[in-house]
């Protein structure tokens, strides 16, 4: 298989912020979409290394790698937010010019594991290098992505999820630090973030994305505007965990619930993992994102939803009262098996690594329509990071994305997608995402003063005329007015009219009171380990081991 080699691209001036390109290995089953450069593509392939236990199907035909150096030679890895080690498995083993230890150790993932001996040797990515960077020299292993051509992974999390660093550490040495801490201590003056973007081209044969170290993409730079969501944990996260106000099917906002303990009751806590290709969630909220879709229904064997792949589905995430719909392309994708068949990407089981430490794990079905930015908190006086945060930026447009929808699959697409943001306990406030509607808040803003110059002038005639007529009453009455001949007594006139005409309804009448229509949902299944995070409701120690 032949790999386009990866371009480093480095910023020019003092700042050593750094981005590169990296690959997205697939098939080319998958439907077509919109995004950036192109690059190769390889097949997934079997590696005479390797078990071949695993089937493709369990990395959903989609993975993110990009080249890291060891020991001068280049060796492609799949990038991973939700662990925090790296390895490598090398043909024949040791990577050359590695200083390997006695000390082996098994690095286990929600799919597959990697088996080796703790080594040091001179690293580069991303045009940084680290002297000497700890690693697993592996040389056996059971994982998706060497069936996709990457010869190891490189985890992007937290130093405190590394078993690496743990070993480490528990010898009285502290040289087991990840490399991105290791990149990031060695220019502690720069920001410490780094930001993904997973997109797609045109071509169903190319895809593409690009991974920054302490900068962002121009055309994405609004995201340092955006809010800034804490980890959760707030101080010291192990994951990418980030908390989920609810989520959006069609025009139904459905709430979310935790069961890991001490986070918000009305929250979700879930892990941002570009490890993973689908997103894993509750039993019911699948059920919620393709139970009402006709034609949908649930695959025991397959474990998934299989879905007509002409209808769409308009569904879209909220955190921390921001917005992110999901191109519908991704809700349904292709079957690997059986092109004419889609499948749901949300699948409705539990997540058996990292049990009580999150409520969703979401993949890259998600992250792909997202720009985010993990940052990893700037350096304070001690020499320790601060709290960490991410933020994210919409890449889609939901009009757009049904455009390219039916584009793909058919039919007629639908415009002024809107949906209905959750805001606490203030209610709902309607969030508008189309471009048509804010075409015309800029058209109206832009006509504002004439339109009120002339409701001001229509009000002033209308004084007038008022002021006039009263004035002609008023004459009119003290020329005709004439006293009565025989004055009369006045009477009050009777207030209870009801009692006065119809006596037995007399008696005190009591104040109506509202009584407000319940929409909940009567269901209330909880998930399946790890935790209970959805209800249904519509509208209104051991470390822990690495997720791949």
């Amino acid at each position: 298989m032949k790999l386009q080699a990866l371009s480093l691209a480095i910023l020019a001036g003092v700042s050593v912020a750094i981005k590169i390109p990296f690959i997205q290995s697939k098939r080319t089953a998958l439907q077509r979409r919109s995004g950036g450069t192109d690059v190769s593509v390889s097949r997934p392939q079997v590696l005479s290394s390797v078990s071949t236990a695993l089937t493709l199907s369990d990395v959903n035909d989609l993975i993110y790698m990009a080249n890291v150096t060891l020991g001068g030679v280049d060796y492609l890895v799949q990038l991973d937010t939700g662990s925090s080690d790296l390895w490598v498995l090398n043909s024949p083993t040791p990577i050359p010019n590695a200083n390997i230890t006695s000390s082996t150790c098994n690095l286990t993932y929600g799919i597959g594991w990697a088996y080796g001996s703790i080594s040091y040797v001179k690293a580069e990515f991303a045009g940084v290098s680290v002297p000497s960077q700890a690693f697993l020299d592996v040389s056996s292993a059971q994982n998706p992505a060497l069936s996709y051509g990457a010869a190891g992974l490189l985890g992007l999390g937290f130093d405190s999820l590394s078993t690496i660093d743990a070993l480490v550490n528990a010898t009285g040495a502290s040289t087991g630090r990840s490399l991105l801490y290791n990149l990031f201590q060695d220019n502690p003056s720069e920001p410490n973030f780094i930001a993904f973007s997973l997109q797609s081209t045109s071509d169903g044969d190319q895809v593409a994305g690009s991974f920054a170290i302490g900068e962002t993409e121009s055309q994405y730079s609004n995201v340092t505007s955006t809010n800034k969501i804490p980890t959760w944990p707030v101080d010291s996260p192990t994951r990418w965990n980030v908390l989920l106000d609810s989520f959006i099917v069609g025009t139904e906002t459905y709430s979310v619930s935790t069961g890991v303990q001490g986070a918000p009751s009305n929250k979700a806590v879930v892990l941002l993992d570009s490890g993973t290709s689908y997103t894993y969630a509750p039993t019911d909220v699948c059920q919620a994102i393709y139970g009402g879709v006709s034609g949908a229904q649930y695959n025991s064997g397959l474990g998934q939803w299989t879905v007509p792949c002409d209808a769409e589905i308009d569904m879209a995430l909220q955190f921390d009262n921001q917005i992110f719909p999901i191109n519908p392309l991704d809700v349904s994708p292709t079957s690997l098996s059986d092109p004419s068949t889609c499948v749901g990407s949300f699948v409705p089981q539990s997540v058996s690594v990292g049990a009580g430490q999150f409520d969703w794990l979401i993949g890259d079905n998600v992250l792909r329509s997202i720009y985010a930015v993990y940052d990893f908190g700037d350096f304070v006086s001690s020499g320790s990071m601060g709290s960490p945060y991410v933020q994210m930026l919409s890449l889609v447009d939901p009009n757009q994305a049904s455009v390219e929808f039916h584009d793909s699959r058919g039919g007629t697409p639908q415009n002024n997608i809107t949906y209905n943001a959750s805001s606490g306990s203030s209610g709902s406030t309607t969030v508008t995402l189309s471009t048509d509607v804010a075409d015309t808040i800029d058209k109206l803003s832009k006509y504002l003063p004439a339109m009120l110059g002339v409701m001001a002038l229509n009000a002033l005639v209308l004084v007038i005329l008022a002021i006039v007529g009263l004035v002609l009453l008023c004459r009119r009455r003290g020329r005709g007015a004439r006293a009565r001949k025989t004055p009369g007594r006045l009477s009050p006139m009777p207030m209870n009219i009801t009692a006065t005409r119809y006596p037995d309804f007399a008696g005190p009448q009591e104040l109506h009171t509202y009584q407000p229509v319940s929409m909940a949902l009567t269901e209330d299944t909880l998930f399946a380990p790890p935790s209970p995070a959805f209800k249904g409701e519509s509208r209104s120690g051991d470390r822990p081991k690495s997720v791949a």
